[in-house]
């Protein structure tokens, strides 16, 4: 369990310093009031989760430790949005259509009013 979470540390500490320089070149790159370097950091970590997983699934990533330092860790901590993409992925790709859905909008959603609803109580105090 140990190695587990230092896999996943680790992985998450590397994820989280790249999505900040990218995020941040990007963003001095593409100067914008669009979040340009939060929507490179989110499509570049979904694409990378799917070649993990397909990888995964080939058999070419059998370690255990890697898979978590991959996935959980540097993907996790480069963005949780590619971790949500590929759940959704896979709820489609498992049949489940309006579970996907249901996922996708509830999360989005729920997401929003949740930071609306957090943002007015420290406002309000």
């Amino acid at each position: 369990m140990f190695k587990a979470l230092l896999a996943i540390g680790f992985g998450s500490f590397v994820g989280g310093v790249l999505r900040y320089l990218l995020s941040k070149v990007v963003h001095e790159a593409w100067e914008s009031s669009f979040p340009m370097g939060t929507f490179v950091v989110n499509v570049l970590g979904c694409f990378a989760i799917g070649v993990f997983f397909a990888l995964f699934e080939r058999g070419s990533i059998v370690n255990a430790h890697l898979r978590l330092f991959l996935t959980v860790g540097l993907c996790g901590g480069f963005t949780t949005f590619s971790t949500f993409a590929n759940e959704s992925f896979l709820l489609l790709r498992g049949g489940s259509f309006l579970a996907a859905v249901l996922y996708v909008a509830l999360s989005l959603v729920l997401g929003l009013v949740a930071l609306y609803v957090g943002y007015n109580v420290v406002k309000a105090l």
